[in-house]
């Protein structure tokens, strides 16, 4: 069995008979939690539904924001069913953490998580219904063979359909998990299918299938206003002025609750969305912004030269050998100042979420959320409820790339509907509210150093990293990892931080942490190769050469391979030849490259540009090399996947930044915080290059390397350095 989370005795797999014929199979295994509510062992369930008509239902555990999980996942469980896909339904599973364990869409770890678990799912079904085949036919079960759908004895006329099979298949012992025998890879016919996505028929359709698309009885809509300065509470606000428009039935206060990612406002009520969100405007609100009213982009700048200009360093977080040596003994240092910008996530369906407080007091939710364990607790808390009495259902997103990792509108609408027993309320947030009222990608800044010795190699290096300061046990988006590469390759290193205070909310945005960090440390190697005579592929091989993979360690996805030189030598090698790396380009070209190791999988890239009449980047091309294990599961989604992540990461290059201004966000919607289109989009060529590993998530380690590989490629076409995202055109003037 390959090195992954599997099942194990410890797994309960419950079979039981449906009525009217037909079986259905619970599977119920523990896993390591992660950021869920659970301690000790959760659980993950896969239900397999096999009706007598031979259709069969899978139910899909995970949240689906378009990354394809809800494809992804059943495709896993047919596959070692042995399957007819063309007869399998897909379902969506409500929240429920004791019955299907983490239930996330975040940190690209679906695939490994599951990868065996769902596989061993499938065969346990199919192991049920030969053992049924056996026994009608009188057989051993060994003399037993499945092909699509049915099983059959070979050499003989003797065949059954699942659905034939399903009822006896229902009374069979239920197998140990650790004696099933799963497929080899050869014998795949599902996985490693391009296969579409199974909402994608409906989305065409334009059927209701999204969060904002909840049509319950009697539903009323709300609008939520709260103040533009993070961290401000509510002093006052005319709810009377408010009453008064047109098509509102009821305005009044919500008190903010930090614990539960609430903050103060108004809850504005009515019949319809558009006037409830129009009659905010009568509001008048007074807010008390304390002194976050003066925080500002411009003063978290200062603030990081400052740090630097004091000569008092931070607080050093990575140290080995020792760098002031290296510096002070190098033949050349070199030094830069890199900074990066806060990021909204803006995906196309904003915020907003459904709920019904009942009679009873217990509450029933509609929530588009990457994380909807984490909403059900949360509101949980609010209400002083036990998680099981609030139900949430899981519907699709459109898009989230990290933001719904964060509840507070789920708790938002928790708040407003608990003043309003009995009536559904839909929460929608304009898209104003959605810009301005992000978990952003944090903003940082880096100065970095290099020494280098005589024969160019670097003998020191060292980053003075000004960031925010997050509370004890928070999760910080915005956290170096004291390994950044490439700290494992050089003798001597210092790696400090100085943080700041700040009420802008800070959040996971797609490849958190590695889509500012690749920016930083692989331009800033493109410079330790420019000094070196050398190009940046050319370092990155020779600090890897010949340096083994790392070990495997046990990580809360069962064992976890280490970080590999091997395998970013593979794929460095491989985009080089993809581009034809080092050959002439067109007049007015040039191409650039970046490599980075991220949730497991590791890509290389390389970026042909060049800029317009207005000094503006237009890039032409981009070829990309991923190695993110022995298989790639769904070459369709897979494909989307890095495709999507390649012109987020140049969006965010090229356009994206928001800004501070007075403690709120300047930004506010599409006209200044404009989103990649059609027409910069380049054509993208992707390749694969298997390893001997099992397969990875493939949502995020895209985005991190298109960065630099552009902003690598802009100097060599202009011999000016991008230290500071979004790239200003009036650099190369």
């Amino acid at each position: 069995m390959p090195d992954s989370v599997q099942l194990s005795r410890r797994t309960l797999l419950k079979a039981s008979a449906l009525a009217g014929g037909g079986f259905a199979l619970a599977a119920t295994f523990p896993m390591a939690g992660r950021a869920t509510a659970v301690s000790g062992p959760s659980e993950l369930n896969a239900f397999i539904t096999i009706n007598p008509d031979d259709t069969i239902t899978i139910i899909g555990k995970n949240p689906e924001i378009g990354q394809g999980i809800k494809t992804m996942l059943p495709m896993l469980i047919a596959e070692e069913l042995d399957a007819d896909w063309d007869s399998v339904t897909v379902q969506q599973a409500d929240t429920n953490a004791a019955k299907y364990g983490p239930q996330l869409a975040g940190g690209s770890f679906a695939t490994p998580m599951n990868w065996i678990p769902m596989r061993q799912a499938g065969a346990a079904a199919r192991a049920m219904l030969m053992a049924a085949a056996a026994q009608r036919w009188g057989v051993d079960v060994a003399a037993l063979a499945t092909e699509p759908g049915r099983v059959v004895q070979p050499g003989t006329s003797r065949s059954a359909t699942f659905g034939e099979l399903a009822s006896d298949a229902a009374y069979m012992d239920v197998p140990d998990p650790e004696s099933l025998t799963l497929k080899d890879q050869s014998d795949f016919r599902i996985i490693g299918r391009a296969i579409g996505g199974v909402d994608s028929p409906k989305i065409v359709r334009g059927e209701p299938i999204f969060g904002v698309d909840t049509q319950l009885p009697g539903m009323v809509y709300a609008a939520f206003e709260r103040s533009p300065v993070f961290g401000a509470r509510l002093v006052s606000a005319d709810l009377d002025a408010a009453k008064a428009q047109p098509g509102v039935t009821d305005a009044f206060t919500v008190e903010g609750n930090p614990a539960v990612e609430l903050v103060d406002g108004i809850a504005v009520i009515g019949s319809n969305w558009w006037l409830v969100n129009k009659a905010r405007s009568a509001l008048a609100p007074q807010w008390d912004n304390g002194e976050w009213a003066s925080h500002s982009t411009a003063g978290y700048a200062q603030a990081a030269q400052d740090a630097w200009a004091s000569g008092q360093g931070g607080e050093v977080f990575a140290e080995k050998g020792d760098a002031e040596a290296a510096f002070a003994e190098a033949d050349q240092v070199l030094e830069a100042e890199y900074s990066y910008p806060f990021l909204a996530h803006v995906p196309m369906e904003p915020m907003n979420c459904t709920a019904l407080m009942h009679e009873d007091g217990t509450m029933e939710m509609w929530a588009p959320s990457q994380t909807p364990q984490g909403g059900q607790q949360a509101v949980a808390s609010y209400l002083g409820l036990e998680p099981a009495q609030v139900t949430v259902h899981i519907t699709r997103m459109g898009g989230g790339f990290g933001r719904r990792l964060n509840n507070d509108y789920m708790v938002q609408v928790a708040a407003i509907a608990k003043e309003m027993p009995g009536t559904p309320v839909q929460l929608i947030w304009s898209r104003e509210d959605d810009v301005r009222s992000d978990f952003y990608r944090p903003a940082g800044w880096h100065k970095l150093r290099a020494a280098l010795n005589a024969d160019g190699q670097i003998t020191g290096w060292a980053d003075h990293f000004v960031t925010f300061d997050f509370p004890e046990g928070a999760y910080n988006p915005a956290a170096m990892a004291p390994d950044e590469f490439p700290a494992k390759y050089v003798d001597n290193l210092k790696f400090e931080q100085t943080k700041l205070a700040s009420k802008v909310p800070m959040g996971a945005l797609r490849a958190p942490t590695s889509n500012a960090m690749a920016f930083v440390m692989q331009s800033f190697l493109d410079e330790v190769a420019q000094a070196t005579g050398k190009d940046l592929p050319t370092l990155m091989l020779e600090l890897t050469d010949g340096v083994p993979a790392e070990p495997t360690t046990m990580g809360f996805m069962g064992p976890q391979p280490g970080f590999s030189a091997p395998r970013l030598q593979a794929v460095t090698r491989k985009v080089m030849e993809m581009a034809d790396w080092g050959s002439p380009v067109a007049e007015g070209h040039a191409k650039g490259f970046g490599f980075y190791y991220s949730h497991m999988g590791y890509f290389a890239e390389v970026v042909e540009a060049s800029l317009d009449d207005r000094n503006r980047p237009v890039v032409h091309n981009v070829w990309a090399a991923g190695d993110v294990g022995s298989q790639i599961i769904n070459p369709f989604g897979a494909l989307n996947q890095v495709e999507g992540a390649i012109i987020d990461g140049l969006g965010q290059a090229i356009q994206l930044a928001v800004e501070i201004e007075g403690g709120a966000a300047v930004q506010s919607n599409f006209h200044n915080y404009p989103i990649p289109r059609m027409p910069m989009t380049p054509q993208i060529h992707v390749e694969w290059v298997l390893s001997d590993n099992d397969p990875t998530g493939l949502g995020e380690p895209a985005l991190p390397p298109v960065i630099p590989a552009l902003t690598n490629a802009l100097f060599a076409l202009t011999g000016k350095r991008v230290r500071k995202l979004p790239i200003d055109p009036a650099m190369f003037a």
